[in-house]
Formats: C-alpha cells, structure tokens, sequence
C-alpha cells in the first residue's frame, strides 16, 4: 500500500513538474517575441534618427556650398572693382606724362 501511495506521488509530482515546466517554455516565448518586437521598433526610431541627420547634414553642406558661391562672387566683383581703379590710375597717369 506504501509502495502505491508513494508512486502515485511520484507520479504527480511529474506531471506537475512537465506541465510547469511548458507554461515556462511558453511564457519564455512569449518574452522573446515581446524583446524582438521592442528591438524591431528601437531599430526602427534608429534608422529614422539617422536618415533625419542625413538630410540635415546635405542641408548644411548645400547652405554653405551657397555660400561660398556668394563669396566667390563678391571676390570677383571686388577683382573687377579693383581692375577698373588700377586702369583708371594707369590711363590717368599716361595722360599726364
């Protein structure tokens, strides 16, 4: 009679121990497509993040590509200025010789 109560507990104790131990597995699951999910959504925002620095960064380079093409054409005009004034004094110190 022993020996039938003590294997039936045995028994039991298994079959708890294999039914806890697959609610264990599945809440396991159920933790891991959980974290994939979270690092899809991360990895998401990320690549966001970086393709709003990138157009940042092509507006900043176009700005100052702009601006170095207003400056470029400033120098010129002062060039020409100055051509002028140096041929001025040149033709005006001809005239008077």
């Amino acid at each position: 009679m022993k020996k039938v109560i003590l294997g039936s507990i045995l028994m039991l104790a298994l079959s708890l121990s294999f039914v806890s131990c697959r609610e264990t597995a599945d809440k396991a699951k159920d933790g891991m497509e959980e974290a994939g999910e979270d690092v899809m959504d991360s990895a998401k925002e990320v690549g966001e993040d970086m393709k709003e620095a990138g157009e940042d960064a092509a507006d900043a380079v176009k700005e100052a590509g702009e601006d170095a093409v207003d400056k470029a054409k400033e120098v010129g005009d002062d060039i020409k200025e100055g051509a002028k004034e140096v041929a001025d004094d040149v033709k005006d110190a001809v005239d008077d010789n």
